[in-house]
């Protein structure tokens, strides 16, 4: 899911904050676009053209769960590249995902998608998923019109679309996937969905490689946080944990200390406690963005752990408030420790009012507007605009992937408040969909979850991603062997789909990609080289 907790899906359309959830990769892909490409390079945007490709609106009239059915088309965008392409040479599909498809053309032009292009004369494709970017097939968001708005549908999309296409300028090519060969790749969301792809419809598609693949849906995923606590500067988890746990016993045992609290963070303006602590949870949540690419990477949690990790109060303003910090923390049972921890606390609360708080309030927002999950007339709206309702729905019908507070791997305590419970992480689900009940994930892991697998199906991932508990590497699975047919590669250090990203010839240095990303994909180049032999000399028996 491209995936950071979803705690700002929506404020950066409408400075409103949604519940945590599958990130997916949409927040990270987005600031791919914001930086122009170094040495002069051409925007992405401007390289490759955008087509539109018809596709039905429901592929699926066996189902009630579509009615009223419809036999309407409409158009997905897409867009590509065949520079590098010669004749017999494969597609490469990367699916967009929970994202407007836009974002994901760095990778067509220096990512994984481009570097499989160069090695196999591939013609490298972007397309998009319905419901996100411009590939709406309604003309509004409402509840009624969000109902073809399912993974299965969108899979028969991307099907079709393999089975049907003809490139625009190649129609003198037959390049539909009964006369070439289609491989997928998709990150996080995307990732899972491609591997669903390679299993239910292995005819159109020859090979598929899913990238921090999340392809066990579950509601309550607690163990997103595991892994931050495992591979993160534990001085800084640590000190999250302790000073975390300070403010729960304050919220849940001490309730008058609360409004001394809030204003210490500057925000007194939130009523909902469970508002108040979902906001802190903010630093420890950029874990995800970080990426070993300069462009890409967010330096967020970096500076949230330079922060709360120094002994010595970093910004001046909040040296006066040292005495204040003192008795919260011995409001919260460390009083023992009060003195020691204050600092942390300090640097905490200013980094947050600094770099998360006060920009929001100069842009025009209040706290309540921006940090709190509780708006039913913002929730109702639901016109074309309303662009963020897709992947709240996604995730509140089929996926969950809520993020709630609980122990993580040692010292019995969590990363996050205990106040962020699915009951106030699925807010979004009933105020804005009417939806009551959990997510029906047995849709999603019906196609194999932990487990799924098939020929020509490669799983990628990265040591240290919080999605990875939720992928066919997540620890218990990690001794299942790798194949040339089915390849897993489990990357060192790296967080989510670190694998998609790339350079150009002149960004690259001796450090830059990582010698670990660069040995996964000269893998993933060498199993597709190996693939498309199998398909050449099938080809070749079938001509004969």
């Amino acid at each position: 899911m491209e995936l950071k907790c979803l705690s700002l899906l929506l404020a950066s359309v409408t400075g409103y904050v949604a519940a945590r959830s599958l990130p997916i990769g949409e927040l990270e892909s987005r600031l791919l676009l914001s930086k122009a490409p170094s040495g002069g390079d051409v925007s992405p945007v401007k390289l490759y053209p955008a087509y539109n490709f018809s596709v039905p609106i429901d592929h699926i009239h066996n189902e009630t769960r579509y009615e009223p059915h419809s036999d309407d088309f409409f158009n997905i965008r897409y867009w590509f590249d065949a520079t590098y392409y010669k004749p017999g040479g494969p597609v490469l599909v990367l699916c967009g995902g929970e994202d407007t498809g836009d974002d994901r053309l760095p990778y067509l032009q220096k990512g994984i998608i481009n570097q499989l292009a160069k090695a196999t004369n591939g013609l490298g494709v972007v397309l998009e998923h319905r419901y996100y970017g411009e590939s709406f097939p309604v003309p509004n968001l409402s509840v009624e019109n969000l109902r073809f708005l399912t993974t299965d549908q969108s899979l028969a999309d991307t099907t079709y679309f393999a089975n049907n296409i003809v490139f625009p300028g190649l129609e003198h090519l037959n390049l539909t996937a009964s006369n070439a060969p289609y491989i997928a790749y998709g990150g996080s969301y995307a990732g899972a969905y491609v591997a669903f792809l390679r299993k239910l419809y292995p005819d159109t598609w020859f090979g598929a490689i899913s990238s921090s693949g999340v392809s066990e849906a579950q509601w309550d995923y607690r163990e997103y946080l595991d892994p931050i606590a495992q591979f993160g500067p534990q001085p800084c988890i640590e000190l999250t944990q302790t000073l975390t746990h300070a403010m729960d016993n304050i919220i849940f045992h001490n309730h008058s200390y609360v409004p001394e609290l809030k204003a210490l963070f500057n925000l007194q303006g939130l009523k909902y406690d469970d508002d108040f602590m979902n906001a802190l949870s903010y630093g420890i949540s950029y874990w995800q963005d970080r990426n070993w690419d300069p462009a890409v990477n967010d330096l967020d949690f970096h500076n949230y752990c330079t922060n709360l990790s120094s002994s010595t109060i970093k910004y001046p303003h909040y040296v006066s408030h040292k005495a204040t910090a003192e008795d919260l923390i011995s409001a919260g049972g460390y009083g023992e420790k009060a003195v020691s921890l204050a600092p942390h606390l300090l640097n905490w609360a200013a980094w947050m009012n600094y770099t998360q708080i006060q920009p929001i309030l100069e842009a025009g927002y209040t706290e309540s507007q921006y940090f709190s999950l509780r708006n039913e007339t913002f929730y109702k709206l639901d016109d074309i605009t309303q662009t963020w309702r897709s992947w709240p729905y996604q995730y509140c019908t089929q996926w969950g992937f809520l993020q709630v507070g609980a122990n993580v791997l040692k010292n019995g305590l969590p990363l996050i408040s205990r106040t962020q419970t699915l009951e106030y992480g699925s807010t979004i689900c009933r105020e804005a969909f009417g939806i009551m009940k959990p997510a029906q994930t047995e849709q999603i892991n019906k196609y194999g979850g932990f487990k799924i697998s098939y020929p020509r199906l490669a799983q990628i991932g990265g040591q240290a991603d919080p999605w990875r508990p939720v992928t066919p590497l997540a620890d218990p699975y990690l001794n299942t062997p790798s194949t040339l047919n089915e390849p897993r590669i489990l990357i060192e250090g790296a967080v989510h789909h670190w694998d998609e990203n790339g350079l150009f010839p002149n960004e690259t240095t001796c450090e830059l990609p990582p010698l670990p990303v660069k040995k996964a994909q000269e893998q993933e180049v060498k199993f597709v080289v190996a693939w498309l032999k199998e398909y050449a000399d099938v080809a070749h028996t079938e001509l004969h």
